[in-house]
């Protein structure tokens, strides 16, 4: 009968053995009084696989197990060990993803000030297709020792700017990131004299421990700063905003993870801390909205933002956006000419930036890439005449300091870097940061997980990373003949589209003339198509004239 040959057949031969191994080894027990204790924990051993061989027999939820007893968690065992594997055995040092091993180890040198160079010659294949290289020149300019920085909020109702280095610590709330991270990078910023920014969770006291600059997140939930019904408190920013460890306000509009999706910290991980810095009631879910409810227009947006700066007094006030819909960037610029009101500064996240957890569709395919939303935003403000009256960061992927030249060459005026500044803490790219179960303590919330992070070693290789890797585009600069990363433009960067044909950013990026869209927006393409679409009291399209 069929029956009878089930316990002979391979995928259930390893419950035969299990069951066989407690009758065979309970009565060695027994015959063998001086072994009794071996056979006796080899006989137990044997009932402990028998009864999870039962067990999976019968259990309702893994196909796999039923068909495969015992044997079947082998698959799951190696599923989960799957990254690590391919990590360390398997992956090339162009390979991995979202960075590379090389990549990893560029940042891992430098934090550590240990030899970051590289031996015979490139691993790229330089005639592929998107293979991107930088200009040199002739004539190479003396490296310059300069810091580099960049002067935020000059002129105007901004009465405290702030002079920026080209490089500083993106978005990554205390929460999302272990108290230990948050420590080390701050004291990182304070050595390095750069910038961390706090993240929308709110100034926590770990950001304040060491005293480094910090530029303060304003998210949708407007924590630290809200009312009970979780409405923007202008007192309680106005208070916040005048510690001078706060260098510069920022209203996160959207990120590059997961633009236009709110976020919800359930209840259960509200603990009292977060309660306490986030200005949340224990016992319920802290919700970010996907949109803010203090604003509702463009007009409105920019209002804001001048309310900000004021009630922070003076200090550069800006806003962060990963690019959606390019009308709705339009209308941010008409809302600055209708309003007079500029920001001192605005941040294009790409979407390929990655700190914050998102689902699958959102991570993947919702969003601009940083370097097309960067181009199409320097573009949109040099075409209404803009650009000249504020400042513009990138951040989304940046690691090193070819990473940097390239943004800066479509127009951004600094970097922001949340990634590679968890590399320099300690991040080995587990990508368990949802899960809190974190190997190094990066984002764990287990004091026992993130004791792992001695922090002023940590500080230092923060420190050591920015100093190295500004250093490092210090000397890209002088190769290509110029005296700072300002200069940079889309002429110098090339990439090959295809095997027989070479273009430069120039060529790629459509750019306009300053004050184009003012004169002759038929003349600007796509980005005409856009200003035509766009008003400056809504963010919907109109399909109607200018819109304006």
């Amino acid at each position: 009968m069929p029956f009878l040959s089930l316990p002979f057949r391979l995928r259930y031969v390893p419950l035969t053995l299990a069951l066989a191994g407690v009758v065979a080894f309970g009565a060695l027990c027994l015959a063998f009084p001086g072994w009794g204790l071996f056979y006796a924990l080899l006989s137990l051993a044997c009932l402990f696989l028998a009864v999870l061989g039962v067990r999976d027999l019968i259990q309702t939820r893994h196909a796999i197990l039923r068909n495969y007893p015992i044997a079947g968690h082998l698959r799951f065992l190696l599923e989960r060990v799957r990254p690590e594997i391919r990590q360390y055995f398997f992956e090339g040092d162009k390979d991995g993803a979202p960075f590379s091993r090389d990549k990893r180890a560029l940042v891992y040198q430098r934090a550590k000030r240990e030899l970051d160079k590289r031996p015979f010659g490139t691993q790229y294949d330089v005639y592929s297709d998107e293979y991107e290289w930088l200009h040199h020149s002739i004539a190479p300019r003396p490296v310059s020792f300069d810091p580099h920085r960049v002067i935020i909020g000059h002129g105007g109702p901004c009465t405290q700017p702030y002079s920026a280095s080209v490089l500083n610590i993106s978005a990554m709330s205390y929460g999302a990131l272990s108290a230990n991270a948050v420590r080390a990078l701050n004291r990182g910023a304070r050595l390095g004299g750069f910038a961390h920014d706090t993240g929308e969770g709110g100034v926590s006291p770990y950001h304040r421990e060491a005293g480094g600059d910090l530029i303060w997140e304003i998210g949708s939930g407007y924590f630290g700063c809200r009312r009970p019904d979780g409405s923007f408190d202008p007192d309680q920013f106005a208070k916040a905003a005048s510690d001078p460890q706060i260098r510069m306000v920022e209203l996160k509009l959207s990120q590059g993870a997961k633009p236009g999706h709110g976020g919800v910290l359930p209840a259960a991980k509200v603990t009292a801390e977060i309660a306490a810095i986030r200005g949340v009631p224990m016992g319920e879910d802290c919700v970010s909205p996907a949109a803010h409810s203090a604003f509702s227009t463009p007009v409105d947006l920019m209002q804001f933002i001048a309310l900000m700066r004021r009630l922070s007094g003076g200090k550069p006030a800006g806003f962060k956006l990963c690019v959606g819909h390019p009308w709705e960037v339009m209308a941010l610029c008409k809302a600055m000419l209708d309003t007079g009101i500029t920001p001192d500064f605005i941040v294009v996240d790409g979407k390929e930036g990655g700190t914050g957890a998102a689902p699958l569709e959102f991570m993947d395919h919702m969003g601009m890439p940083l370097r097309d939303g960067l181009s199409f935003v320097h573009n949109a403000l040099v075409g209404c005449g803009l650009r000249n009256r504020l400042r513009l960061g990138a951040s989304g992927k940046i690691v090193s300091a070819f990473d940097m030249a390239r943004v800066m060459a479509l127009g951004a005026d600094w970097c922001n870097a949340a990634r590679g500044f968890m590399f320099a803490v300690g991040c080995i790219q587990a990508q368990t940061c949802h899960t809190g179960l974190c190997p190094t303590g990066v984002t764990a919330q287990d004091p026992y997980r993130q004791r792992a992070i001695v922090v002023p070693d940590k500080a230092e290789r923060v420190f050591n990373f920015h100093r190295n890797t500004v250093q490092a585009l210090a000397e890209l600069v002088a190769a290509a003949g110029l005296d700072h990363p300002g200069q940079l433009g889309p002429q110098h960067f090339l990439r090959r589209g295809a095997t027989d044909r070479v273009v430069s950013y120039a060529q790629q990026y459509e750019t306009l003339e300053r004050g184009q869209l003012l004169a002759d927006p038929g003349s600007a393409g796509r980005y005409g198509e856009a200003w035509s679409l766009a008003r400056p009291h809504s963010f919907a399209r109109s399909d109607a004239g200018n819109g304006r």
